[in-house]
């Protein structure tokens, strides 16, 4: 099997294990119900996490996407509070705000030649500060159409629900799998990923590829605001705090190397899930902490660090005695 492939399979592995430990434990964690629901609130970070993903996967980072995500719950709830105009309009509205905010900043990143961690550091300072001095409230969103996609969602066998924003995030997945494995974007991606030399020899255009990678991550941002503010039906700024974070270590756990040029978009998906399964068993559990969340995530970010090490130093041993 191709060594690239191994992060993702243990991924897999550690999901089915992990979730056949808990069903053995509370059988009632296999019903649809809690699939829905596991689905359903985790849809934000989903979609946050798949921008992430090709942001990792072209060897950048994205350190702004949570602020972006409260920039644009509270955008959305002001604007509806204070004005007459449709959700809809106001969608486009932000959703053209949060991809220029991203465009701009893969631009800084591309023509100053600046590190993708500083340029996207000062991105989330001032998409939290805007966030801010819009209100520092929550503030409620009270509209008959937030009401009406509130309600939406598809009934599943066994008494489950497939939510409006949990179908949103697995349509996100599978735009994001056709775009990295189907598309020349997906492949100049990788291809940038694996250096900014290699790529500029087989001729990616590596401007325009780093603007569109960033642009992407603004609108999944803008995008996952939306959803964030149709689950809590509210803006605030200082809401999806550390959700980079999450979302980074959903692409890590998913079998993406933190140093670009290699990953898969559905292994994040497995990523978002497993931190789901580890909320919902402390959840059914009762007696644990929901800082035992964060010590997992973190014992198994840790150990996929080691794996991706060990993986690179077995390639490098194999080219060097090939």
């Amino acid at each position: 099997m191709n060594s690239k492939y191994l992060p993702l399979l243990a991924t897999i592995v550690i999901f089915l294990l992990a979730y056949t430990g808990c069903v053995l434990q509370f059988p009632t964690m296999l019903s649809t119900r809690v699939v829905g629901n596991l689905l359903t609130d985790n849809a934000f970070l989903g979609i946050a996490a798949v921008g992430m993903t090709f942001v990792i996967l072209s060897g950048g980072i994205d350190l702004s996407i949570g602020s972006v995500i409260a920039f644009t719950g509270v955008f959305l709830a002001i604007i509806l509070r204070d004005t007459s105009i449709h959700p809809l309009f106001a969608f486009a509205l932000v959703l053209v705000i949060t991809t220029i905010f991203g465009a701009g900043m893969g631009a800084i990143i591309h023509y100053l030649s600046m590190p993708p961690f500083i340029v996207t550091l000062a991105g989330m300072f001032l998409a939290r500060g805007i966030a801010f001095v819009l209100s520092i409230d929550s503030i409620p969103i009270e509209h008959d159409f937030y009401s009406q996609l509130s309600d939406l969602y598809l009934l599943l066998p066994g008494g489950g629900r497939l939510t409006l924003i949990g179908g949103i995030m697995l349509v996100v997945f599978a735009g994001g799998i056709l775009l990295a494995h189907r598309t020349r974007f997906g492949a100049n991606v990788y291809a940038l990923g694996g250096g900014v030399q290699t790529a500029q020899l087989m001729g990616v255009p590596v401007g325009r590829t780093t603007i569109q990678i960033y642009a992407l991550s603004g609108f999944l941002a803008g995008l996952s605001g939306i959803v964030f503010s149709l689950y809590t039906s509210a803006g605030y700024s200082l809401a999806t705090v550390g959700v980079e974070l999450d979302a980074i270590a959903a692409v890590v756990i998913g079998g993406t190397l933190l140093t670009g040029g290699a990953g898969f978009v559905g292994g994040t998906l497995i990523g978002i899930l497993i931190q789901g399964l580890i909320q919902t068993y402390i959840t059914f559990d009762g007696t644990l902490s929901s800082w035992w969340t964060k010590i997992l995530i973190g014992l198994l970010l840790f150990a996929f660090i080691l794996m991706q090490k060990g993986l690179l130093l077995l390639s490098r041993f194999n080219r060097r005695y090939a």
